[in-house]
């Protein structure tokens, strides 16, 4: 039997550990150890950046822009993205994010679960901390 889950409440004061990977900055707010049904991360990435196209072949990933602004290329296509904006991406949907003057912060949302070592695949070379199986 399986142990209940537990209420998280992550305060935004609160110290958290941060992972560079590429030219991502995540925060996972939710643990492993917490992992049930998904997973959620802060995502940030500098201004200037280009990331590398990846997908998921389980989850279905949903994106929330906290602030700033840049473009994510879906499937090729590009979407500008601004504070407030939206994303929902199928499972298999490739993206990857462009950014101009400023950073891009984002809630991600992944269901089932996604973590840099399970169910994120890259169209071409993985980023440094990715660990691809």
């Amino acid at each position: 039997m399986s142990a209940p889950l537990r209420i998280l409440h992550h305060r935004a004061s609160d110290i958290s550990v941060k992972q560079k990977l590429g030219p991502y900055e995540i925060e996972s707010l939710i643990s492993p150890s917490d992992e049930a049904a998904g997973t959620v991360y802060r995502v940030r990435i500098e201004p200037h950046q280009k990331t590398s196209v990846s997908y998921h072949k389980i989850a279905e990933e949903f994106y929330y822009v906290l602030s700033g602004s840049g473009a994510a290329i879906l499937n090729g296509e590009p979407y500008a993205l601004a504070e407030g904006d939206f994303l929902r991406l199928p499972p298999g949907t490739t993206h990857g994010f462009i950014t101009q003057e400023e950073a891009l912060v984002m809630l991600d949302i992944h269901t089932p679960g996604s973590r840099p070592d399970h169910d994120v695949y890259f169209v071409g070379e993985a980023p440094d901390g990715f660990t691809v199986k």
